[in-house]
C-alpha cells in the first residue's frame, strides 16, 4: 500500500520513538506494525531521514549492527518529538474526518 503524501516522516519518527534504529530496522518496524501493508522503499526512507536530519528532527551516528556491519543509527531529537506530537494529532484528526465521510458513504 502506498503511503499518503506527508505521512512518511511521522511514521519514521514514531518508529524512532522506540529508540535509535538504522534504516533496515525502521523499514522492518513499519512493515511489521502495519501487518505488511505498508511498503517503504530504501530511497524514500533515505530521503526522509536526510530531510529530517536537516530539520533537526533526527540525529545520526555510525554504529555496528547485530550482524557486525557498519550502519547509520538515527534517533529522534527534542524538536523531532515535538513535531511527532503535533503531526500525529493533526494526522489522527484528518483520518477521523476521512473515516466519517467514508462511513457516511456506506449508509
Amino acid at each position: 500500500m502506498a503511503l499518503l503524501k506527508g505521512t512518511l516522516d511521522v511514521l519514521v519518527l514514531k518508529a524512532l520513538s522506540w529508540g535509535p534504529m538504522h534504516g533496515f530496522e525502521i523499514i522492518s518496524w513499519l512493515e511489521e506494525r502495519s501487518g505488511g501493508r505498508l511498503e517503504v522503499s530504501d530511497a524514500a526512507l533515505l530521503q526522509a531521514l536526510h530531510r529530517m536530519e536537516e530539520q533537526d528532527f533526527v540525529a545520526a551516528e555510525w554504529g555496528i549492527t547485530g550482524n557486525d556491519r557498519r550502519a547509520r543509527y538515527y534517533s529522534m531529537t527534542r524538536k523531532g518529538r515535538a513535531h511527532l506530537r503535533a503531526e500525529s494529532a493533526a494526522l489522527t484528526d484528518h483520518l477521523g474526518a476521512l473515516n466519517a465521510v467514508l462511513d457516511a458513504l456506506r449508509r
